[in-house]
């Protein structure tokens, strides 16, 4: 199983996202790709397999991944303070990989009729379908 993280400014969501799976799944390979290189930098700390930065390295991974992971600003064009590009965005909300996204206000949007948790809490959801799939 190839799961592609996303995730930007310093990295922190991917970081716990990372370590989390690491330490809960077996069998699987984790492609941590940032936005900047703080946030790669940072994921890759959290036990990701590879790594890369920027733009095209999102557009590149996002169609060879079974499950891609990050904020619900990652299918926004111009959010994270501009750092997700329109390319990136349409990469991501185009690929065919099974998208798990973490509602956080950070990315200006809100979704309508989710839940109102903790990042830790979006994580350890993700990482139970996760286990789910894996046996099933």
């Amino acid at each position: 199983m190839k799961i592609l993280v996303i995730d930007g400014m310093g990295g922190g969501i991917g970081k716990s996202i990372i370590e989390k799976l690491k330490a809960e799944l077996n069998d699987i390979e984790i492609i941590a790709v940032g936005t900047n290189s703080i946030a790669t930098s940072a994921m890759l700390k959290a036990g990701a397999d590879f790594g890369a930065t920027g733009e095209n390295a999102i557009v590149f991974n996002a169609t060879r991944t079974d499950y891609i992971i990050g904020v619900t600003g990652i299918v926004f064009a111009n959010s994270m303070h501009g750092e997700v590009s329109p390319a990136m965005a349409l990469a991501v909300s185009s690929s065919p990989a099974h998208k798990f996204l973490i509602p956080t206000d950070k990315c200006n949007v809100t979704v309508s009729g989710v839940k109102q948790a903790s990042v830790q809490e979006y994580i350890n959801e993700i990482v139970d379908k996760l286990r789910y799939s894996l046996t099933a």
